[in-house]
């Protein structure tokens, strides 16, 4: 058996999710993409309309071996409010809810036992609302969207959406966080 597995989330931009898990030991790739809908090939354009029933999403590949599925979860639910159904701060819609993609049965299990630790220590004043789905196909967003956080830090969302949220992740999983960062 492999060690390497697959995980799609989605919790609002991105672009914040990707540079969150990109800078994590043992995850192997971060790819910006979407995942949910009807549309073959979306486009950002298309997606963004919120008609096309996607979620903006990260694919993450990471090794069983230097990190568990189940703090890849705990990462994730940091990293945005999975108590708001279809909105991520200012980002509104149903391609900014919060939602797992598992690709095993195993991963299904430890997202709806953390949820339900979650809502039960209640961690939010509202219960999660995180979409729980099989993965269905994932299509890799634009060239310009990969890497987003990397390439753009100085982005004015970058630095006041992106940034605080990487650096909670680095506060609050130093443990967890590869040498040199990303």
């Amino acid at each position: 058996m492999s060690n390497q597995q697959i995980i799609t989330l989605a919790g609002g931009c991105f672009w914040c999710l990707e540079a969150v898990f990109r800078q994590l030991a043992g995850v192997e790739q971060a790819i910006s993409g979407y995942i949910g809908g009807q549309v073959a090939n979306p486009s950002y354009k298309q997606v963004c309309t919120g008609t096309t029933g996607h979620a903006e999403a990260v694919q993450v590949t990471f090794n069983l071996e230097l990190i568990a599925v189940r703090d890849l979860l705990q990462v994730f639910f940091a990293s945005h409010d999975p108590t708001t159904l279809n909105r991520q701060g200012n980002d509104i819609g149903t391609q900014y809810r919060s939602g797992i993609f598992y690709h095993s049965a195993e991963q299904r299990s430890a997202a709806l036992q953390l949820i339900a630790e979650l809502d039960a220590a209640h961690e939010w004043p509202s219960p999660v609302v995180t979409e729980i789905s099989p993965a269905s196909t994932f299509y890799p967003a634009e060239d310009y969207h990969q890497g987003y956080f990397a390439n753009n830090a100085g982005q004015p969302y970058c630095q006041l959406v992106v940034a605080p949220k990487v650096a909670k992740v680095r506060t609050q999983f130093a443990d967890k966080i590869r040498l040199g960062g990303d």
